[in-house]
């Protein structure tokens, strides 16, 4: 079942627990994002492709096409 891409996330800074509502790019991954309350340069956690799905409440678009890709078989 192929579900519909998701453009938002929330993103929360591990630094100051700032949260901010953020548009996601649709075919590209973001590897670095600058908190608007602490100004701190956040960058992937260890294993993860991106700000997104390091810090946000949701995945970024190119994980979640491939999370669905790979639940089609």
């Amino acid at each position: 079942m192929r579900k519909d891409i998701i453009r938002a996330s929330r993103i929360k800074c591990p630094y100051c627990g700032f949260e901010k509502d953020e548009e996601m790019p649709i075919d590209a991954c973001m590897h670095f994002y600058v908190c608007e309350s602490c100004k701190k340069i956040l960058k992937p956690s260890e294993g993860k492709c991106c700000v997104f799905c390091s810090y946000g409440d949701v995945k970024c678009p190119p994980k979640q096409l491939e999370e669905n890709n790979r639940s089609k078989y």
